[in-house]
């Protein structure tokens, strides 16, 4: 069984979940793939708990605040964790990109297969582009700050991201607007954002933050994000390998 930590944010888990289903339509009930989703919409917000900003402290201070709000996350996930282990599942995906900043202690902390969503992107991308090219990443600040995708992707391909104003005014706001359930208007916002990578050159476009997908997808059909040819969706690469281990399991 599947094990599905959501709520980060719950449209995004409910979006993997809507994935996972149709990628294995089934023509009866029993034929689709069991799995738990666990809403836990109350983990403290990712971006905001990496290096939390505060003025008039001295860096020890400062380091200790950090430090607690990465605690306050991780035992969150890991509490999340466990109930799907309780549940009797055989791995965890978590659809929400920046949580994977966590994923080395959670790894150490839960005696479960955590599958890794910026390495199984990599992984695809490897076979969908040639070595040095040049990728676009969306995602949120968090994201871009903890450099968990180019962990991945530095060596092999030229990763590079919007400029200052677009991530504020456009992907930050379009994540937002997804969230609040805005997705007509996330749809229009985004797009500056898209077009400056698109005038970079990049190959392809990394949705790295689970709401974007959402945004960008809004109100087209599920074939033309499979067959897109510009956008790497994290949320359908990580079905795709859920489903995967889901047949070896």
């Amino acid at each position: 069984m599947i094990g599905i930590l959501g709520g980060m944010g719950t449209q995004a888990g409910l979006d993997f979940c809507n994935k996972l289903a149709i990628l294995n339509r089934g023509k009866i009930d029993q034929e689709y793939p069991l799995f738990v989703l666990f809403n836990k919409s109350n983990i403290p917000g990712r971006p905001e708990s990496i290096g939390v900003q505060t003025k008039n402290l001295s860096n020890k201070s400062k380091n200790k605040k950090v430090e607690k709000k990465y605690q306050l996350v991780l035992k969150s996930l890991l509490n999340g964790c466990k109930v799907l282990k309780e549940s009797n599942c055989k791995f965890i995906v978590i659809p929400c990109n920046t949580a994977h900043y966590w994923y080395e202690d959670l790894k150490k902390k839960i005696n479960l297969p955590i599958v890794n969503m910026p390495k199984e992107v990599f992984n695809h991308t490897k076979k969908k582009c040639k070595k040095n090219s040049t990728i676009g990443l969306l995602a949120t600040e968090g994201t871009l700050k903890t450099g968990i995708y180019n962990k991945f992707f530095d060596r092999d391909y030229n990763l590079i991201f919007p400029n200052n104003s677009l991530q504020k005014n456009s992907v930050n706001k379009a994540i937002k607007l997804v969230k609040m359930g805005k997705v007509r208007e996330a749809s229009k916002i985004i797009k500056p954002a898209i077009e400056f990578l698109v005038k970079k050159k990049c190959k392809k476009i990394i949705l790295g933050c689970t709401e974007l997908p959402i945004a960008i997808f809004a109100f087209k059909s599920f074939q033309k994000i499979k067959t897109s040819k510009i956008f790497l969706d994290p949320n359908l690469i990580l079905a795709n390998a859920a489903m995967k281990r889901y047949i070896k399991k």
